[in-house]
């Protein structure tokens, strides 16, 4: 586990308390053969409907629909978070076709960015209008 001084960009990603480890959990074949029977049985509940199949079928196989679909949401989820896992261990990129420095890069050179974000030499923004109303 990292300190709470190091920036979030390189903080692991938790998982029930510990790092996550792309190592553990679902991988891409569980992932493609859930939207595969997912996609299968989306096309085949109106069908059994539409064919009159008996109620106890067709409500089965929609039953079966909304749990996969939870199980599959789930396992994009945790996808996803394996994704910013392994991005965020990397450390910070640089965007592919950028010649121009990016803003971290520029706050990293002159060491002046504050915690909330901000650059300490940035103009404050302005005041609210006294009326409340809309800023032209």
């Amino acid at each position: 586990m990292t300190s709470p001084d190091q920036p979030p960009s390189v903080r692991d990603v938790q998982y029930k308390g510990a790092p996550l480890d792309a190592g553990k959990g679902p991988g891409l074949g569980c992932f493609w053969s859930q939207v595969m029977v997912l996609g299968t049985l989306l096309v085949l509940t109106p069908l059994s409907v539409a064919w009159s199949w008996p109620t106890w079928a067709s409500a089965a196989l929609l039953i079966t629909v909304l749990l996969l679909l939870l199980l599959t949401g789930q396992t994009v989820i945790f996808l996803l978070r394996l994704v910013a896992a392994d991005r965020r261990a990397a450390g910070r990129r640089r965007p592919l076709n950028s010649v121009t420095p990016t803003v971290g890069e520029l706050e990293e050179a002159t060491g002046s960015a504050s915690p909330t974000g901000q650059s300490a030499d940035a103009p404050a923004p302005p005041p609210p209008p006294a009326d409340g109303g809309v800023r032209e």
